[in-house]
């Protein structure tokens, strides 16, 4: 039987932590929590668990997960985020896995929860993400703040494990506004530094096309007013992320 470590970052994720921890306790042999000094009550929460809890200096996105990873004990994982919780169709899918590891990683659909309201349409579901692996054959990748998990083969088997990855996002509109300002930031600086150019086109289609592919598309009105938000909130960060970029790019020719 093999072992797994559950594997967390956090950050002021006093409104869902407990969720997280109590759907992993009785699935994972360890808990790692690696926090970037919060502020509010996740700590003492975690302590009520016996997690081993860790404070880093958050590093970006990416960055942090993949030291999460380095304090696990197993090679083994299943890694959530606070505001996420394993349903119980997927608490038992990976307590299978412990005598029936068989492939590389497994992907979960994760389902959203937004301001009370499960997402089922609007590109936000079935949301296939990558969140139990083996640490050896695979890392965190992507461009800040979207992140996922990559094998290092791309010839790596990867499984799909029934059940959700349980995830509360945004619980008011402002709120949403006001990570849609927060990411859209990181994005741009992320896609800058990489080299990525933004361009009248891009500013112009690319939120068009973000709008029509999740209301449309992926059926995003069938979510109502919500769906509605949700998609227009799509095409919003995509065009903030290229104007700020093409404000950086002139900042950088000045």
């Amino acid at each position: 039987m093999i072992k797994l470590s559950g594997v967390i970052i956090t950050y002021n994720e006093e409104r869902n932590i407990e969720k997280c921890l109590k759907s992993l306790v009785n699935v994972v042999d360890e808990i790692v929590v690696v926090d970037s000094f919060s502020t509010d009550s996740t700590k003492a929460i975690c302590n009520l668990y016996n997690v081993k809890f860790i404070e880093q200096k958050f590093m970006g996105y990416i960055e942090q997960k993949n030291f999460a990873l380095t304090q696990a004990t197993y090679n083994y994982v299943v890694s959530l985020d606070g505001d996420e919780a394993l349903s119980e169709t997927l608490q038992d899918s990976i307590l299978n896995l412990k005598n029936n590891w068989t492939f590389d990683g497994y992907f979960c659909n994760r389902f959203n929860n937004f301001c009370g309201q499960w997402i089922k349409y609007s590109d936000w579901y079935p949301n296939k993400k990558l969140r139990v692996f083996d640490r050896r054959k695979a890392k965190w990748t992507g461009i800040n703040p979207h992140d996922n998990v990559m094998p290092h083969n791309k010839k790596a088997k990867i499984g799909h494990l029934k059940g959700d990855i349980l995830h509360w996002t945004y619980q008011s509109y402002s709120e949403f506004n006001n990570k849609t300002e927060y990411f859209s930031t990181i994005a741009a600086q992320a896609y800058f530094d990489k080299g990525k150019t933004a361009s009248f086109f891009k500013i112009v289609f690319n939120p068009s096309w973000a709008f029509f592919k999740s209301y449309i598309l992926r059926l995003g009105f069938l979510d109502g007013i919500n769906g509605f938000v949700i998609c227009v909130q799509t095409a919003n960060i995509t065009f903030l992320k290229y104007t700020k970029l093409w404000e950086l790019q002139h900042q950088l020719k000045k």
